[in-house]
């Protein structure tokens, strides 16, 4: 009986990969996973079966890494940032049941927020929110439920999944909910290809952030009312005194 690793690759460059990411890479006989994010290890680790799936097909991938694994594999299922936030972690556990083989191993990785924010400054420094505008597997009633919520709170916000081919307008659509509570020169942020090639970033005001061009490779962040940009980078204080 293998194993399946799966694991959290970070934005993509090796920089941002972990150790123990690397070590399980080396470690397994097979990359399985999303193409684009096959692609961007398959290099670093030569001679590995190489097996993916295309978007809508998680499940199937995920089945597909167990399965091997039963064949007496070691696979390393790999997610961009981390593998439990918004990766396979969950839906390998739902999918094994309550079988105890084969050995599933959840290696965590730099999440979108985490990389994103660094390329800003430091925007998430105090209580913040995730939000995924993919309404994919969650209704946008839902999403828009949590995006109220989390700007009555005066929360910082990353939003993950702005846009894409299927949905171009969710973003617009976000900040219209958000521009009911928050004022529209709010300070937010858009980093795009986090650690790749061609990445690039922008801050600019909620007000302004309805009509930015932004894709499924871009990762949006909101500031909350403390917000501020200091030299050119845009964080959030923490509220230490005599600052």
């Amino acid at each position: 009986m293998g194993k399946v690793f799966i694991v959290g690759i970070g934005p993509g460059n090796e920089e941002n990969r972990t150790i123990r990411a690397d070590r399980a890479l080396e470690a397994c006989d097979v990359i399985a996973g999303y193409p684009v994010y096959v692609d961007l290890v398959k290099d670093r680790y030569p001679g590995k079966e190489l097996v993916s799936t295309p978007m809508t097909q998680e499940a199937r991938r995920c089945q597909m890494a167990l399965d091997l694994a039963k064949s007496g594999k070691t696979v390393a299922l790999v997610c961009s940032g981390d593998s439990g936030i918004y990766g396979m972690a969950a839906l390998v556990y739902e999918l094994r049941g309550e079988n105890s083989e084969p050995e599933v191993e959840v290696v965590p990785g730099l999440t979108a927020a985490c990389s994103g924010g660094a390329v800003l400054g430091a925007p998430l420094t105090h209580d913040f929110a995730v939000i995924s505008l993919s309404d994919r597997l969650t209704p946008w009633e839902t999403i828009e439920n949590r995006l109220r919520c989390a700007a009555e709170g005066n929360f910082a916000i990353a939003i993950y999944n702005p846009a894409s081919h299927g949905r171009p307008d969710h973003l617009k659509r976000a900040c219209d909910i958000l521009l009911r509570v928050l004022p529209e020169e709010r300070l937010c942020g858009i980093v795009r290809n986090i650690g790749r090639e061609g990445q690039s970033s922008r801050i600019l005001t909620l007000g302004e952030l309805q009509a930015a061009d932004v894709d499924m490779f871009c990762t949006v962040f909101v500031g909350n009312s403390s917000t501020k940009v200091v030299n050119g980078a845009l964080i959030t204080p923490r509220g230490y005194r005599n600052v």
